[in-house]
């Protein structure tokens, strides 16, 4: 496997062995620590079938939320150098427990949430974007201009150019997808299948002890962790 011909990203995806981050492999049907696909839960009000469709696209990604979003590895980086910075900075953030998690619907599509801002978090993001990205190669146009379809504001599009993508600092929301975008009943229905299946998993604050480097070897391919970083500086006094 090339891994300087796919792209890398820096999230966030729970320790394999806590029950969230076992629900949310099933729940998309993929593991991204073992790349294995799964099967999906049986539901009584909806068929195996939608449920994979609806999954579709968060199970392409692994469950995560998203510290550093995808990028193709500059010419000037190696896979080694970009994994010894994500060693380095992990060494530098301390672990902490971040508020405990909430099903929102974020545009259509469903993800658990912080129930309360988190400046640890939002610090952690900021230094993933920032302290990484001498490895991002610059976006292509076809990508920037996609990302504008959405309508930006100018904040965004500033961000855009400067980091290649338009939801990072102060644009940042943690989340971690669950479903497709939904409209209508159908969204709502999904939205009352998901609420009693995460309620124990939002009783507790979310513990946040390492960063995982994604690697996906090209498009149609799913990301996989390639390495869990624990964070292990050392805290503020």
């Amino acid at each position: 496997m090339n891994q300087a011909s796919g792209r890398y990203a820096i999230y966030f995806a729970p320790d394999p062995d806590t029950p969230l981050a076992r629900f949310g492999a099933e729940w998309l049907g993929y593991d991204a620590a073992t790349g294995v696909l799964l099967d999906q839960p049986a539901l009584a009000d909806i068929s195996r079938d939608r449920l994979r469709e609806i999954t579709e696209e968060p199970r392409h990604y692994g469950f995560h939320a998203t510290l550093k979003p995808p990028f193709v590895l500059a010419e000037s980086g190696t896979a080694t150098d970009l994994e010894d910075a994500v060693a380095a900075l992990a060494g530098c953030v301390a672990a902490f427990a971040a508020p405990h998690l909430r099903l929102s619907q974020i545009s259509g599509f469903w993800a658990l949430v912080l129930s309360e801002a988190c400046p640890p978090m939002d610090h952690l993001a900021a230094v993933c974007v920032e302290g990484l990205d001498r490895f991002r190669a610059p976006a292509p146009e076809t990508e920037l201009a996609r990302r504008r379809r959405a309508g930006l504001s100018q904040r965004q599009e500033n961000l855009l150019q400067r980091w290649g993508y338009p939801y990072v600092m102060e644009e940042f929301r943690f989340h971690l997808t669950l479903t497709a975008r939904l409209s209508g009943e159908e969204g709502e229905a999904v939205g009352a299948i998901l609420e009693p299946l995460v309620v124990p998993l939002c009783r507790e604050p979310l513990a946040v002890g390492a960063v995982c480097l994604f690697y996906q070897e090209n498009r149609e391919a799913p990301f996989r962790i390639l390495g869990r970083y624990a964070l292990t500086g050392t805290a503020d006094p």
